[in-house]
């Protein structure tokens, strides 16, 4: 016998999931795997015993019978009574309980079942992934669109099939900023499991600058750059279940391609946009957002009492790091290239901005330090501050590597005459899971809800000169964020 549990908290009222999971009928509504539905003999879909019949999209059928139903405790129990999958002896429970933390509710789905032997594994997955996983999202992207009851039952619009007319930024060749063209280049229509976005902001990051120079290969020319943008949802492909269109989404992910007016990507990587933030906000925020989100939470576990170090400490990323780890109690140590950018660090948390245009710092981190350097680095300059990072660092200490503004590290120095530690992490490794992506979003917004981080983005561009955003951010002329506008 198998046994498959799923929960998850749905942020809405629990009478309001409820009015609409109660309707054994109403699965076709909300539910991406279900086709069409109708309850035999034209019985009240909420009478115990009567009998739901439908088909799923890849063209099996299934014949369902409620067993229970209780109001009081928000549950109800159904089983299969056939099907054309091998499933034998299904007997599933959904039941709803609120959650005293805001107006939301929690959802547990399990069910047991027997199926022929050997293939466990596979229908395990399909029941927990595609019918209670999927249901989940099905069901938040429903609600979000106003869905409710029956009579309010809002569908997906069909795929139209066709491109739509769009306009990117591509590098012709790897290079200087002057290899980054304005041309017409078409969204295809989204296909299964991708979503077509038309974009209205779009965020500028160092990572694009590397691949326009080829020293990260992650295209090759010519093809559109970019890794982060905002917009709305305009169609979804099949088997999309957490983004219906109208929504309004963001991204940050490989691969390259954000630079454009419209847009067609894996819906894995997009994540809804809370209403509280805005489209631009939500472009100037979310890599760079969750970059200090696991710089900070999970590559190192930043606490009380520490020092860090955090370079760029008045770009995009470096204020978002200097807030946060304030935040948290650290001792916030920053270098930056102008007095301006010294005033603008030590607004968002920075105690011991550090003025430097030659990567010369660490004698002025030991002095603050009274000798012992930074516990903790954050290091996006690369290869024109690896000695002196090493000097700055603190016996025993972390230094972490994220970035290489000024060249990739050649040859690291030796990290033994401190005992220290390096990490190389890459945001999106840490994001390929859709679960980790989503906690990862959620605390990024959640902090600028809470007013542990606040963004800034003064330098904004026309999408068609993306080429003078990248001289400015290169240049160093830049302050917080940079975007470009569509």
């Amino acid at each position: 016998m198998i046994r498959v549990t799923r929960s998850t908290v749905i942020d809405a009222p629990i009478e309001a999931v409820w009015g609409v999971l109660r309707d054994f009928n109403f699965h076709h509504a909300w539910h991406p795997v279900v086709a069409d539905s109708h309850i035999e003999n034209s019985e009240p879909a909420d009478e115990v015993g009567c009998v739901r019949n439908f088909n799923l999209k890849d063209g099996n059928h299934i014949r369902e019978q409620l067993i229970a139903l209780s109001d009081k405790d928000h549950s109800f129990t159904y089983c299969i009574l056939d099907a054309t999958l091998p499933l034998k002896n299904y007997v599933a429970t959904l039941q709803l309980k609120p959650v005293t933390d805001g107006d939301r509710c929690f959802w547990h789905w399990q069910s047991t079942f027997e199926v022929p032997r050997g293939r466990e594994a596979e229908f395990a997955d399909m029941v927990g992934k595609g019918v209670y996983e999927g249901g989940f999202d099905g069901l938040r992207a429903f609600l979000r669109r106003g869905g409710s009851n029956p009579t309010e039952a809002k569908t997906k619009p069909a795929v139209s099939g066709a491109a739509v007319s769009a306009h990117a930024v591509v590098a012709t060749a790897f290079g200087g900023p002057e290899v980054l063209e304005y041309r017409r280049l078409d969204a295809p229509a989204p296909g299964p499991g991708e979503v077509r976005i038309r974009q209205s902001a779009i965020g500028v990051n160092f990572i694009d600058v590397y691949i326009r120079k080829g020293l990260y290969r992650m295209i090759e020319p010519p093809a559109p750059i970019g890794m982060e943008a905002a917009g709305t949802v305009t169609d979804v492909g099949d088997g999309v279940a957490h983004l219906l269109p109208g929504d309004r989404v963001a991204y940050a992910c490989p691969p390259p391609g954000a630079y454009a007016t419209d847009r067609t990507l894996s819906a894995d990587q997009v994540v809804a946009i809370p209403d509280h933030v805005s489209e631009e906000t939500a472009a100037a925020l979310l890599l760079k957002g969750m970059s200090a989100e696991y710089l900070l939470h999970r590559t190192h576990r930043v606490t009380r009492g520490q020092t860090i170090l955090v370079h760029a400490a008045a770009g995009g990323l470096g204020l978002l790091l200097c807030q946060w780890a304030r935040k948290l109690g650290a001792r916030v140590i920053g270098t930056v290239s102008s007095d301006e950018k010294a005033r603008i660090a030590r607004a968002h948390g920075c105690e011991y901005p550090i003025v430097t245009g030659n990567y010369q710092f660490a004698r002025m981190v030991k002095d603050i330090t009274a000798g012992k350097g930074a516990e903790v680095i954050y290091d996006g300059l690369g290869r024109a501050a690896a000695n002196e990072n090493l000097e700055a660092l603190a016996v025993t200490g972390h230094w972490i590597a994220y970035g290489q503004a000024s060249g990739p590290h050649a040859e690291m120095p030796n990290l033994g005459a401190k005992s220290g530690t390096l990490s190389r992490p890459v945001l999106f490794h840490y994001t390929a899971d859709r679960k980790v992506l989503n906690d990862m979003a959620n605390r990024v917004f959640a902090a600028l809800a809470d007013g542990t981080i606040r963004v800034e983005f003064r330098n904004r561009y026309p999408l068609a000169a993306a080429a003078d955003a990248h001289r400015d951010l290169e240049a160093r002329r830049s302050m917080g964020s940079v975007l470009l506008l569509v």
